[in-house]
Protein backbone atom coordinates (compact mmCIF):
# COMPACT_ATOMS: atom_id res chain seq x y z
CA UNK A 1 0.00 0.00 0.00
CA UNK A 2 3.02 2.25 1.09
CA UNK A 3 4.51 1.67 -2.77
CA UNK A 4 1.09 2.75 -3.95
CA UNK A 5 0.81 6.09 -2.47
CA UNK A 6 4.36 6.90 -3.63
CA UNK A 7 3.55 5.77 -7.30
CA UNK A 8 -0.08 7.97 -7.30
CA UNK A 9 2.74 10.72 -5.64
CA UNK A 10 5.40 10.43 -8.49
CA UNK A 11 2.24 10.88 -10.91
CA UNK A 12 1.49 13.99 -9.06
CA UNK A 13 4.94 14.99 -9.36
CA UNK A 14 4.62 14.77 -13.45
CA UNK A 15 1.67 16.56 -13.41
CA UNK A 16 3.45 19.17 -11.16
CA UNK A 17 6.73 18.94 -13.88
CA UNK A 18 4.33 19.37 -17.30
CA UNK A 19 2.37 22.54 -15.36
CA UNK A 20 6.09 23.67 -14.31
CA UNK A 21 6.66 23.51 -18.06
CA UNK A 22 3.79 24.95 -19.64
CA UNK A 23 2.80 27.45 -17.69
CA UNK A 24 6.35 28.69 -15.76
CA UNK A 25 7.14 30.43 -19.34
CA UNK A 26 3.96 32.81 -18.18
CA UNK A 27 6.25 34.40 -15.51
CA UNK A 28 10.07 34.50 -17.66
CA UNK A 29 8.24 35.72 -20.57
CA UNK A 30 10.20 39.41 -19.89
CA UNK A 31 13.43 37.93 -19.81
CA UNK A 32 12.85 35.46 -22.87
CA UNK A 33 11.70 38.43 -24.84
CA UNK A 34 14.85 40.33 -23.64
CA UNK A 35 16.91 37.45 -23.92
CA UNK A 36 16.04 36.44 -27.51
CA UNK A 37 15.39 39.48 -28.47
CA UNK A 38 11.62 38.97 -29.75
CA UNK A 39 8.46 41.56 -28.98
CA UNK A 40 6.48 40.40 -25.98
CA UNK A 41 3.75 39.23 -28.21
CA UNK A 42 6.08 36.94 -29.99
CA UNK A 43 7.63 36.03 -26.91
CA UNK A 44 3.75 34.95 -25.70
CA UNK A 45 3.34 32.51 -28.23
CA UNK A 46 5.52 30.47 -26.48
CA UNK A 47 2.60 29.97 -24.32
CA UNK A 48 -0.16 30.50 -26.77
CA UNK A 49 1.68 27.99 -29.49
CA UNK A 50 1.88 25.07 -26.49
CA UNK A 51 -1.50 25.24 -25.83
CA UNK A 52 -2.67 25.45 -29.65
CA UNK A 53 -0.95 22.58 -30.41
CA UNK A 54 -2.53 20.72 -27.16
CA UNK A 55 -6.15 22.36 -28.19
CA UNK A 56 -5.35 20.52 -31.82
CA UNK A 57 -4.17 17.25 -31.28
CA UNK A 58 -5.47 16.39 -27.47
CA UNK A 59 -8.32 13.97 -27.68
CA UNK A 60 -6.48 12.36 -31.04
CA UNK A 61 -3.06 11.67 -29.43
CA UNK A 62 -5.49 10.58 -25.92
CA UNK A 63 -7.31 8.11 -28.39
CA UNK A 64 -4.05 6.90 -30.01
CA UNK A 65 -2.13 6.06 -26.67
CA UNK A 66 -5.31 4.21 -25.02
CA UNK A 67 -3.87 0.71 -26.20
CA UNK A 68 -0.35 1.14 -24.74
CA UNK A 69 1.65 -0.01 -22.12
CA UNK A 70 0.54 2.50 -19.47
CA UNK A 71 4.01 2.95 -17.73
CA UNK A 72 5.61 3.06 -21.48
CA UNK A 73 3.42 5.84 -22.31
CA UNK A 74 3.89 7.83 -18.99
CA UNK A 75 7.55 7.07 -18.80
CA UNK A 76 8.39 8.47 -22.58
CA UNK A 77 6.01 11.73 -22.06
CA UNK A 78 7.60 12.95 -19.01
CA UNK A 79 10.98 11.99 -20.61
CA UNK A 80 10.29 14.27 -24.08
CA UNK A 81 9.10 17.12 -21.07
CA UNK A 82 12.59 16.69 -19.02
CA UNK A 83 14.34 17.14 -22.57
CA UNK A 84 12.37 19.91 -23.69
CA UNK A 85 13.68 21.87 -20.53
CA UNK A 86 17.64 21.44 -21.38
CA UNK A 87 16.98 22.63 -24.92
CA UNK A 88 15.27 25.87 -23.45
CA UNK A 89 18.25 26.08 -21.20
CA UNK A 90 20.78 25.90 -23.79
CA UNK A 91 19.11 27.39 -26.25
CA UNK A 92 19.36 30.92 -27.60
CA UNK A 93 17.32 30.96 -30.90
CA UNK A 94 13.52 31.66 -30.30
CA UNK A 95 12.55 29.55 -33.54
CA UNK A 96 14.82 26.42 -31.37
CA UNK A 97 12.71 27.15 -28.31
CA UNK A 98 9.46 27.21 -30.15
CA UNK A 99 9.95 23.77 -31.98
CA UNK A 100 10.50 22.48 -28.67
CA UNK A 101 7.00 24.01 -27.43
CA UNK A 102 5.48 22.18 -29.97
CA UNK A 103 7.12 18.84 -29.23
CA UNK A 104 5.91 18.52 -25.62
CA UNK A 105 2.47 19.99 -26.12
CA UNK A 106 2.05 16.61 -28.09
CA UNK A 107 2.62 14.30 -25.03
CA UNK A 108 0.81 16.62 -22.24
CA UNK A 109 -2.74 15.55 -22.97
CA UNK A 110 -1.52 12.11 -23.27
CA UNK A 111 0.08 12.01 -20.02
CA UNK A 112 -2.75 13.57 -17.71
CA UNK A 113 -5.19 11.03 -19.41
CA UNK A 114 -2.94 7.99 -18.52
CA UNK A 115 -2.22 9.24 -15.36
CA UNK A 116 -5.76 9.43 -13.78
CA UNK A 117 -6.53 6.26 -15.19
CA UNK A 118 -3.21 4.70 -13.91
CA UNK A 119 -3.70 6.40 -10.69
CA UNK A 120 -7.42 4.72 -10.49
CA UNK A 121 -6.15 1.73 -11.47
CA UNK A 122 -3.22 1.43 -8.62
CA UNK A 123 -6.11 1.34 -5.97
CA UNK A 124 -9.45 -0.10 -4.39
CA UNK A 125 -12.16 1.32 -6.19
CA UNK A 126 -13.67 2.98 -2.70
CA UNK A 127 -9.77 5.27 -3.08
CA UNK A 128 -9.79 6.18 -6.99
CA UNK A 129 -11.46 9.63 -6.43
CA UNK A 130 -8.60 10.26 -3.43
CA UNK A 131 -5.99 8.78 -6.03
CA UNK A 132 -7.26 11.34 -8.85
CA UNK A 133 -7.35 14.44 -6.68
CA UNK A 134 -3.89 13.80 -5.56
CA UNK A 135 -2.65 13.36 -9.05
CA UNK A 136 -4.56 16.43 -10.27
CA UNK A 137 -2.96 18.54 -7.11
CA UNK A 138 -0.10 18.67 -8.94
CA UNK A 139 -1.32 21.22 -11.23
CA UNK A 140 -2.28 23.30 -8.17
CA UNK A 141 0.96 23.23 -6.86
CA UNK A 142 2.53 23.95 -10.35
CA UNK A 143 0.49 26.77 -10.46
CA UNK A 144 1.17 27.85 -6.74
CA UNK A 145 5.13 26.80 -6.46
CA UNK A 146 6.51 25.73 -9.72
CA UNK A 147 5.42 29.37 -11.74
CA UNK A 148 6.49 31.56 -9.25
CA UNK A 149 9.49 29.59 -8.42
CA UNK A 150 10.75 29.82 -12.06
CA UNK A 151 10.27 33.13 -12.02
CA UNK A 152 12.08 33.63 -9.23
CA UNK A 153 15.15 31.64 -10.43
CA UNK A 154 14.92 33.79 -13.75
CA UNK A 155 15.40 36.65 -12.05
CA UNK A 156 17.78 36.22 -9.31
CA UNK A 157 20.41 33.53 -11.13
CA UNK A 158 19.68 32.90 -15.09
CA UNK A 159 16.96 32.17 -17.27
CA UNK A 160 18.35 28.82 -18.06
CA UNK A 161 18.46 28.11 -14.36
CA UNK A 162 14.59 28.35 -14.47
CA UNK A 163 14.59 25.80 -17.15
CA UNK A 164 17.16 23.24 -15.85
CA UNK A 165 14.85 23.23 -12.70
CA UNK A 166 12.09 22.10 -14.64
CA UNK A 167 14.41 19.21 -16.22
CA UNK A 168 15.38 18.37 -13.04
CA UNK A 169 11.28 17.95 -11.79
CA UNK A 170 10.54 16.33 -14.91
CA UNK A 171 13.77 14.14 -14.68
CA UNK A 172 12.97 12.90 -11.23
CA UNK A 173 9.17 12.11 -12.13
CA UNK A 174 10.90 9.48 -14.98
CA UNK A 175 12.80 7.98 -12.84
CA UNK A 176 10.18 7.81 -9.83
CA UNK A 177 7.88 6.32 -13.06
CA UNK A 178 10.39 4.04 -14.17
CA UNK A 179 10.96 2.37 -10.42
CA UNK A 180 7.40 2.59 -8.50
CA UNK A 181 4.72 2.33 -11.57
CA UNK A 182 4.29 -1.45 -12.65
CA UNK A 183 4.02 -2.27 -16.29
CA UNK A 184 0.32 -2.16 -17.11
CA UNK A 185 -0.59 -3.15 -20.96
CA UNK A 186 -4.18 -2.12 -21.46
CA UNK A 187 -7.01 -5.50 -21.80
CA UNK A 188 -9.02 -5.67 -24.81
CA UNK A 189 -11.74 -5.56 -22.58
CA UNK A 190 -11.03 -2.22 -21.07
CA UNK A 191 -10.71 -0.50 -24.78
CA UNK A 192 -13.69 1.82 -25.38
CA UNK A 193 -14.63 1.79 -29.12
CA UNK A 194 -13.29 4.92 -30.57
CA UNK A 195 -17.32 5.52 -32.28
CA UNK A 196 -18.91 5.55 -29.00
CA UNK A 197 -16.57 8.16 -27.47
CA UNK A 198 -16.70 10.68 -30.32
CA UNK A 199 -20.27 10.19 -30.43
CA UNK A 200 -21.05 12.90 -28.29
CA UNK A 201 -19.41 15.30 -30.13
CA UNK A 202 -22.72 14.56 -32.50
CA UNK A 203 -24.72 16.24 -29.74
CA UNK A 204 -25.56 20.03 -30.36
CA UNK A 205 -25.25 20.97 -26.81
CA UNK A 206 -21.73 19.84 -26.19
CA UNK A 207 -20.68 22.23 -28.65
CA UNK A 208 -22.56 24.92 -26.57
CA UNK A 209 -20.82 23.48 -23.74
CA UNK A 210 -17.25 23.19 -25.42
CA UNK A 211 -17.35 27.21 -26.52
CA UNK A 212 -18.08 28.27 -23.13
CA UNK A 213 -15.15 26.33 -21.66
CA UNK A 214 -12.78 28.46 -24.57
CA UNK A 215 -14.38 31.32 -23.77
CA UNK A 216 -13.91 31.08 -20.00
CA UNK A 217 -10.68 30.31 -20.60
CA UNK A 218 -9.61 32.76 -22.93
CA UNK A 219 -11.14 35.36 -20.59
CA UNK A 220 -8.83 33.97 -17.71
CA UNK A 221 -5.52 33.81 -19.74
CA UNK A 222 -5.93 36.71 -21.92
CA UNK A 223 -4.78 38.31 -18.54
CA UNK A 224 -3.16 35.90 -16.68
CA UNK A 225 -0.75 34.97 -19.42
CA UNK A 226 0.74 38.49 -19.42
CA UNK A 227 0.36 38.60 -15.40
CA UNK A 228 4.11 39.22 -14.66
CA UNK A 229 4.22 42.51 -17.81
CA UNK A 230 1.50 43.99 -16.11
CA UNK A 231 2.46 44.15 -12.77
CA UNK A 232 6.04 45.61 -13.84
CA UNK A 233 4.81 47.90 -16.56
CA UNK A 234 1.14 48.62 -14.95
CA UNK A 235 2.05 48.94 -11.39
CA UNK A 236 6.03 49.30 -11.58
CA UNK A 237 6.68 46.49 -9.30
CA UNK A 238 10.18 44.84 -9.67
CA UNK A 239 11.31 41.20 -10.64
CA UNK A 240 11.50 39.96 -6.59
CA UNK A 241 7.48 41.80 -6.30
CA UNK A 242 6.36 39.79 -9.37
CA UNK A 243 7.75 36.55 -8.38
CA UNK A 244 6.43 37.26 -5.09
CA UNK A 245 2.49 38.26 -6.29
CA UNK A 246 2.83 34.94 -8.37
CA UNK A 247 3.40 32.98 -5.49
CA UNK A 248 0.88 34.22 -3.33
CA UNK A 249 -1.60 34.02 -6.52
CA UNK A 250 -1.10 30.12 -6.78
CA UNK A 251 -1.44 29.49 -3.32
CA UNK A 252 -4.57 31.54 -2.88
CA UNK A 253 -5.48 29.33 -6.21
CA UNK A 254 -5.66 26.16 -3.86
CA UNK A 255 -7.93 27.91 -1.35
CA UNK A 256 -10.21 28.93 -4.11
CA UNK A 257 -10.03 25.62 -5.72
CA UNK A 258 -12.04 24.00 -2.73
CA UNK A 259 -14.10 27.23 -2.16
CA UNK A 260 -15.74 26.74 -5.66
CA UNK A 261 -15.93 23.19 -5.29
CA UNK A 262 -17.90 23.40 -2.46
CA UNK A 263 -20.64 25.89 -4.24
CA UNK A 264 -20.19 23.40 -7.34
CA UNK A 265 -21.45 20.94 -5.35
CA UNK A 266 -24.31 22.98 -3.99
CA UNK A 267 -25.59 24.28 -7.43
CA UNK A 268 -23.65 23.59 -10.37
CA UNK A 269 -25.62 25.51 -13.20
CA UNK A 270 -25.39 28.80 -10.52
CA UNK A 271 -21.91 28.64 -10.05
CA UNK A 272 -20.88 27.89 -13.44
CA UNK A 273 -23.06 30.92 -15.18
CA UNK A 274 -21.70 33.07 -11.69
CA UNK A 275 -18.04 32.28 -13.11
CA UNK A 276 -17.78 35.06 -16.04
CA UNK A 277 -19.71 37.55 -13.58
CA UNK A 278 -16.70 37.36 -11.01
CA UNK A 279 -14.23 37.25 -13.35
CA UNK A 280 -15.57 40.96 -15.34
CA UNK A 281 -15.49 41.92 -11.48
CA UNK A 282 -11.98 41.22 -10.85
CA UNK A 283 -10.77 42.79 -14.30
CA UNK A 284 -12.88 45.97 -13.90
CA UNK A 285 -11.12 46.06 -10.36
CA UNK A 286 -7.25 45.03 -12.26
CA UNK A 287 -8.16 48.30 -14.46
CA UNK A 288 -9.04 50.77 -12.01
CA UNK A 289 -6.24 49.58 -8.94
CA UNK A 290 -3.68 48.79 -11.95
CA UNK A 291 -1.09 52.34 -11.27
CA UNK A 292 -1.43 51.67 -7.28
CA UNK A 293 1.27 49.32 -5.70
CA UNK A 294 -0.55 49.35 -2.01
CA UNK A 295 -4.25 48.42 -3.66
CA UNK A 296 -2.90 45.74 -6.04
CA UNK A 297 -1.53 43.77 -3.57
CA UNK A 298 -5.12 41.99 -2.20
CA UNK A 299 -6.13 42.75 -5.72
CA UNK A 300 -4.24 39.91 -6.72
CA UNK A 301 -4.97 37.74 -4.10
CA UNK A 302 -8.66 38.39 -5.18
CA UNK A 303 -7.82 37.76 -8.26
CA UNK A 304 -6.01 34.47 -7.76
CA UNK A 305 -8.88 33.05 -5.96
CA UNK A 306 -11.51 34.10 -8.35
CA UNK A 307 -8.72 32.66 -11.00
CA UNK A 308 -8.72 29.33 -9.71
CA UNK A 309 -12.34 28.53 -10.67
CA UNK A 310 -11.99 28.59 -13.79
CA UNK A 311 -10.67 25.10 -13.83
CA UNK A 312 -12.93 22.94 -11.61
CA UNK A 313 -15.97 25.05 -13.10
CA UNK A 314 -15.09 23.82 -16.84
CA UNK A 315 -14.23 20.76 -16.03
CA UNK A 316 -17.29 20.12 -14.41
CA UNK A 317 -19.83 21.83 -16.77
CA UNK A 318 -18.16 19.66 -19.68
CA UNK A 319 -17.88 16.84 -17.47
CA UNK A 320 -21.53 16.95 -17.11
CA UNK A 321 -22.48 16.64 -20.83
CA UNK A 322 -20.01 13.72 -21.46
CA UNK A 323 -21.07 11.88 -18.01
CA UNK A 324 -21.19 8.48 -20.66
CA UNK A 325 -17.99 8.97 -22.29
CA UNK A 326 -15.70 10.52 -19.30
CA UNK A 327 -12.49 9.36 -20.71
CA UNK A 328 -12.70 11.38 -23.80
CA UNK A 329 -14.67 14.30 -22.13
CA UNK A 330 -11.35 14.26 -19.96
CA UNK A 331 -9.18 14.91 -23.03
CA UNK A 332 -12.10 17.34 -24.88
CA UNK A 333 -11.70 19.54 -21.82
CA UNK A 334 -7.55 19.52 -21.85
CA UNK A 335 -7.62 20.29 -25.56
CA UNK A 336 -10.66 22.76 -25.70
CA UNK A 337 -9.54 24.37 -22.61
CA UNK A 338 -6.14 24.87 -24.01
CA UNK A 339 -7.41 26.50 -27.76
CA UNK A 340 -8.93 29.35 -25.28
CA UNK A 341 -5.69 29.76 -23.15
CA UNK A 342 -4.19 29.93 -27.12
CA UNK A 343 -7.05 32.28 -28.23
CA UNK A 344 -6.67 34.55 -24.74
CA UNK A 345 -2.72 34.86 -25.29
CA UNK A 346 -3.01 35.85 -28.77
CA UNK A 347 -5.79 38.02 -28.33
CA UNK A 348 -3.97 39.46 -24.95
CA UNK A 349 -0.68 39.77 -27.04
CA UNK A 350 -2.46 41.86 -29.31
CA UNK A 351 -4.10 44.15 -27.02
CA UNK A 352 -1.12 44.94 -25.30
CA UNK A 353 1.11 45.43 -28.35
CA UNK A 354 -1.55 48.11 -29.74
CA UNK A 355 -2.70 49.76 -26.28
CA UNK A 356 -0.52 49.12 -23.95
CA UNK A 357 -0.19 46.69 -20.76
CA UNK A 358 -3.24 47.97 -18.95
CA UNK A 359 -5.80 47.64 -21.34
CA UNK A 360 -5.27 43.47 -21.02
CA UNK A 361 -8.26 43.92 -18.41
CA UNK A 362 -10.54 45.07 -21.34
CA UNK A 363 -9.84 41.40 -22.91
CA UNK A 364 -10.80 39.73 -20.30
CA UNK A 365 -14.07 41.65 -19.27
CA UNK A 366 -15.01 41.03 -23.13
CA UNK A 367 -14.49 37.04 -23.19
CA UNK A 368 -16.26 36.90 -19.99
CA UNK A 369 -18.98 38.59 -21.76
CA UNK A 370 -19.56 36.42 -24.32
CA UNK A 371 -18.99 33.16 -22.26
CA UNK A 372 -21.77 34.67 -20.54
CA UNK A 373 -23.91 34.47 -23.53
CA UNK A 374 -22.60 31.26 -24.61
CA UNK A 375 -24.02 29.94 -21.19
CA UNK A 376 -27.07 31.15 -21.41
CA UNK A 377 -27.95 29.97 -24.84
CA UNK A 378 -27.13 26.68 -23.63
CA UNK A 379 -29.08 26.77 -20.45
CA UNK A 380 -32.56 28.34 -23.10
CA UNK A 381 -35.33 26.25 -22.44
CA UNK A 382 -35.13 25.03 -26.34
CA UNK A 383 -31.30 23.22 -25.07
CA UNK A 384 -33.18 21.89 -21.89
CA UNK A 385 -35.77 20.22 -23.48
CA UNK A 386 -33.37 18.89 -25.91
CA UNK A 387 -31.31 17.06 -23.17
CA UNK A 388 -34.39 15.99 -21.11
CA UNK A 389 -34.19 19.48 -18.52
CA UNK A 390 -31.58 21.11 -16.88
CA UNK A 391 -29.97 19.32 -14.01
CA UNK A 392 -29.25 20.51 -10.66
CA UNK A 393 -27.40 17.59 -9.58
CA UNK A 394 -23.49 17.19 -10.23
CA UNK A 395 -22.33 14.45 -12.19
CA UNK A 396 -19.50 12.82 -12.35
CA UNK A 397 -16.61 14.88 -14.30
CA UNK A 398 -14.72 13.56 -16.99
CA UNK A 399 -12.62 11.61 -14.74
CA UNK A 400 -14.69 9.86 -12.60
CA UNK A 401 -14.24 12.44 -10.32
CA UNK A 402 -17.04 14.17 -8.61
CA UNK A 403 -16.59 18.14 -9.36
CA UNK A 404 -14.95 19.65 -6.20
CA UNK A 405 -12.42 16.94 -5.58
CA UNK A 406 -10.44 17.58 -7.76
CA UNK A 407 -7.32 19.73 -6.42
CA UNK A 408 -6.83 21.60 -9.92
Amino acid sequence: MRKTSLTVLVLALGVFGIITTEMGMVGVLPRVSAELGVTPSAAGWLVGVFALVIAVSGPFTTLLASGIDRKKVLAAAIAVFALSNAVYALTTQYEVMLAFRVVPALFHPVFFAVALATAARLVPAKDATRATTTVFAGVTVGFALGVPLTSYLAGHLSLASAFWFGALVNLIAFLGILWFVPSMPVPDSQRSSYGAQLSILKRPRMWLTITSVVLVFAAMFSVYGYSAEYLGQVTHMDGTWVSAMLMAFGIVMILGNFAFGSLLRRNLVGTVVAYPVLCLLVYVLLYAVGPLFAPMVPAVLVWGAVHSGGLIVSQSWLGRDASDAPEFGNSLFISFSNLGITVGTAVGGWVMAEYGARQLAWAGVGFSVAALMVMALRLSPERGRDRGGVRQAVSPGPSGQAPGEVGV
